[in-house]
Parts: C-alpha cells; structure tokens; sequence
C-alpha cells in the first residue's frame, strides 16, 4: 500500500468527528491494480481502507467518488455513501466505537488518452448542515494499455485464389458402333454428329495457334456376352479399325501424332452403368448379380438364366457397349503473361475473371493490384476480387473500406471461410470485437491462422486464458503481449527471440519486459531499436506508464525527448 494516499479522507472523517486526535497509520488505503491497467476495453480499480476507531462522527455523511482525470478531462465513477450511526441520509453505515472497512469498486470506458492519467477521490463531508471542503485526492496513476500492442493487422489476411491456367485441357469424345461379332466399320457410324465434332476439333487444333494436340487414344470394346477369346479378338480389331480411321484424317490435315491403344475385352464396366441408367423393369436384380459375382462365365450365365429380362438387355443395352472410343485432348493455350498485363490496363473486358485475378499477382505496384481486383470487381462481382480489395485496405489501415469490401463478398458467398476470417480480422481492428467473434466462426477451414486471430480477439477482451490457450506455440509479437499481460515474462522473452521476422514491436515489447524485470539495460537497448524502425513509438514510449520507473533516467529522457 502507498503512503499518503488515506491522508484527506481520514482528515474528512477526523473534521466530522470534530475531534483532533492523532491519524491513524496511512498505509490502511490501497489501490488494486495500482497503476491502472487497461483490460478489455474497460479500466477496473478496487479502493479499500480502514474507517479507524471512534473517527467517524455519529451524524456524519460522507461520499466518495472515483475521478479518472487525463488530458484536461474527467469521468467519474460511482459514487458510494457511508453515514454515521445516527444520521438521516442512506448509505453504509460506520460504527463510530469500532470504525469500519472502506470498500469502492470503479469501473471506466476505456479512451487512448487515458494512457496518461492519475485516479482521485472526491469527496463530499457534512455533519448535519455543515459542509466540509476536502481537495481531491489522488490515489493512483494510470493507465497501462500494453494489450494495445495486441494488433489485429499482425494477422495476415487470407487470400482466395484465381484459377488461371495458363492451358486449358478440352476433351471430344466420340464412339464407333459395331454389329455384333463384327469390327467392320459402318458409313453411318463413321458420319456421325460426334465422329464429325471430333473431325472438325483435329481441325481446328491445327489451324489455331492457341492450340495443340495433346493426346489422341482409340479404345476398342466388346459387350461382356459370348467367350472371352472371340470378345478379346472383337475389341482388337475395333481398335484397329477405328484407329485406321483416324490415322486417315490426321494424314489429312498433315498431322503425325501418335495414337494411343487400349482394349476392354468384356467391358462389364460399361455394362453395369448402362443398367444403372436404364428404365429397364427388374435391373435391381441384375444389378444385384453383379454385386454376388465376380467371375465373368458366372456373371454372363447368371444373367442368362433371368429369361424373362435378358432378352431386354440384347436388344437394348448390349448393342452399345460393341464400340470403339475415339478420345482427342487438346491444349488450349491461354495468353502470356505481357498479354494480360496489357489488357488489365488497357481493356480488361477483354479478359476473363480469373485473367483479371491473375493480373493482380503480375505486379507488386499496389495501384495496380488495387485496379485489377477493382476491375474484376465491377466487371464480374467476384467475391474473390472483393476480398482482395478488402486485403489492400487491409494492409493500408483502411479500415472502413475494407469492412466494405468483405461485406460485398460474403454477401455473394457468405460462408466463405477465408473471407469471414478477414472480416473478423477488420472487425477486430475497428474495435468491433463482437462481430469480430461472430465472423471467427464461420472461418473454420482458412488458409488464414484461426487460431493466432482468435488468441488476438480474446487479448482484447481481457480473457488472458483463453488467448494463451489459442496461441499456443505461435512466435508472435501478439502472443508476446498475451505473456506479458499474463505475467509470463519468460515466456514472452522467449517468444520475441523465435520472431521469424521482428519489427518495432517485437523491440518495443522486449523494452517492456525490460522494464517489467527491472533490466534497464535492455530497456535502453530495445528501445532505441524500436523507436529507429518506427518514430512513432518515441511519442509512445514516453506516456508509456511501463516505464515510469526510468522516466528520470537521463538514457531513456535521451532516447524520447
């Protein structure tokens, strides 16, 4: 407890006994935490003390307010009355013979400038109709607002990626039918509606820059009805015919790409898929067969037995599955990177969402950035443009904006988890810790570190337990503040020396641990590093009630003056 402090209102209490006996020992007052420290967005003292003996006067009122005064200002908070034994008025009543305990909590919304404050109490003492006038008396300092260090932008904001690519693979399929036990081709097959699309698409793969072949295969097939050697035979030779056929139209357009050969010889497969898809009555019981029996003679004469069905499949899904499969992969090859930067500044309604999202990461020039998911934004209202608007104004400490930003998105996909991490993040950093909170969980599943943001969300609410527990095992200048708020100065030393990247902060925090244990040494030291990266935190070193301590040493005057 600190000396002095009881001194007025012991006084108070002494004129309202109009008696002028010794005081009693000063020490009886303390101020719990004392300096005030900021916790959650509120800063809480507990004042206690002792009424001595045969002080109080029996008619007797006196009320005592808690005074925060910072910065030209006041705020005050509750006050609380005690009454002697025989007056009128309310309050808590002090036995004159054996005095009484002073207990007065005060509670204050947290503002910036309070970090250079001093606590008073007020006082009101009258005895009957006569007043007392009693000066203000401080009790305490505050106000220690480390947690603020807690930055929700050390959070990196999660990114939703474009799917660009640069080549864009195009599949036409086709497929040659055959009569049964034949590989002969037919002229209706081979003019078919997809044996002319997959023509028309070797064609245009030849005449377009922007594309190339990539893989041409022929499979051959034969419906899993009759031996397996007549079936194996059959297949082969579908192969090969339709293979023939194909080699025609690439020599044609002067092409000698390779093709690829494949054959299924009873192609259960196929024929499994083809009842799943059938209106056939009774396919559950062949499909049922199937499942029982794995040997293909068993299998064929199972369903062979079910006369009442089978003559169905021979006419309706065997005829299908006696076919080659003509499969062309073509590459389409998507403009060069010069090619989309030009566009994204010139036309980029030329470009397609994800070109435009591309765009973004071609450049490091911020302005560009911003343009291109501004771009893509307007043109597409992407959700993924959006967030990235929101990461930049982010970054920049636009706060506002990026709050707008990753509004937009989520209303266009609200359960996205990276963007409700990064609005969380916002959030966090506009002081809106509730929404905040709500945005952290729908975030399960980000790329963004969950966990180190909601450690950053419960440091500002004061819940040191949780943020610990959250954290972890994550190096990082929040985590840091955590430890310190929670007294683990070892802890946050060793967590400021694991920074894979330390900046002002990580100095400044080591200067308060510093402080905390008495080093001035590395007070001076980190301090002058903090204050060489950022200039800023010299303004803030100086108010900073962490060091009140060395505030008249002449190293630390010179390093903030």
């Amino acid at each position: 407890m600190k000396k002095g402090l009881f001194l007025s209102l012991i006084a108070a209490v002494a004129l309202l006994a109009s008696c002028n006996k010794t005081l009693p020992n000063p020490e009886q007052l303390s101020v719990n935490p004392n300096p005030l420290v900021k916790v959650g967005n509120k800063v809480d003292a507990e004042i206690v003390g002792t009424f001595p003996e045969k002080k109080f006067a029996k008619k007797g009122v006196l009320t005592v307010t808690p005074v925060l005064k910072f910065a030209g200002q006041e705020v005050l908070g509750e006050s609380v009355t005690y009454v002697g034994e025989k007056a009128k008025e309310n309050g808590k009543t002090v036995n004159y013979r054996e005095g009484g305990k002073y207990r007065q909590n005060c509670s204050f919304d947290y503002v910036p400038a309070m970090r250079q404050s001093e606590l008073y109490l007020r006082f009101e003492a009258r005895v009957g109709k006569k007043v007392i006038e009693i000066p203000d008396l401080k009790v305490a300092d505050g106000v220690i607002a480390t947690d603020e260090l807690a930055d929700a932008r050390d959070n990196k904001s999660a990114t939703t990626p474009d799917k660009f690519q640069r080549v864009i693979q195009e599949l036409t399929e086709a497929d040659i039918k055959f009569l049964i036990q034949s590989a002969e081709l037919r002229s209706k097959e081979t003019k078919s509606d997809e044996v002319k699309a997959l023509q028309a698409a070797i064609k245009d793969a030849k005449n377009n820059e922007k594309k190339e072949i990539n893989k041409i295969e022929v499979s051959g097939y034969a419906s899993p009805d009759g031996g397996m050697d007549l079936n194996e035979k059959l297949a082969q030779n579908r192969q090969k015919a339709a293979a023939n056929f194909l080699k025609k139209d690439l020599k044609k357009n002067k092409l000698n790409n390779a093709i690829e050969s494949n054959i299924t010889a009873e192609d259960w497969e196929g024929f499994q898929k083809a009842m799943e898809n059938s209106n056939m009555q009774d396919k559950d019981l062949v499909l049922r067969v199937l499942s029982m029996y794995s040997d293909p003679e068993e299998r064929e004469a199972q369903i062979k037995n079910l006369s009442n069905v089978y003559g169905t499949i021979a006419e309706e899904i065997l005829p299908a599955l006696r076919r080659s499969r003509l499969i062309l992969t073509t590459d389409l090859i998507g403009k060069s990177d010069d090619e989309i930067r030009e566009l994204a500044k010139k036309d980029p309604a030329q470009l397609s969402v994800e070109e435009l999202l591309y765009a973004a990461t071609l450049t490091n020039d911020r302005a560009e950035k911003t343009e291109c998911f501004a771009k893509a934004a307007n043109l597409y209202n992407d959700y993924r443009a959006w967030n990235g608007l929101g990461q930049l104004y982010l970054e920049d400490g636009n706060i506002a904006e990026a709050r707008r930003c990753f509004g937009h998105a989520l209303e266009i996909q609200p359960n996205d988890p990276d963007v409700n991490y990064n609005a969380g993040i916002a959030a966090m950093a506009d002081g809106d810790l509730e929404k905040a909170e709500e945005f952290f969980g729908k975030a399960a599943g980000t790329k963004g570190n969950l966990n180190a943001a909601l450690g950053t969300l419960y440091t500002k609410k004061g819940d040191y337990a949780a943020a610990k527990k959250a954290y972890a095992d994550n190096a990082t200048n929040n985590a840091a503040v955590q430890q310190i708020l929670s007294e683990d100065y070892a802890g946050a030393a060793k967590t400021l020396a694991n920074i894979k990247e330390p900046n002002a902060t990580t100095a400044y925090l080591k200067a308060v641990v510093g402080a905390r244990t008495n080093d001035k040494a590395a007070v001076i030291e980190n301090l002058k590093s903090a204050i060489a990266q950022d200039a800023a935190l010299k303004n803030r070193a100086a108010q900073d009630i962490e060091f009140a301590k060395f505030a008249e040493e002449a190293e630390f005057k010179a390093i903030v003056k």
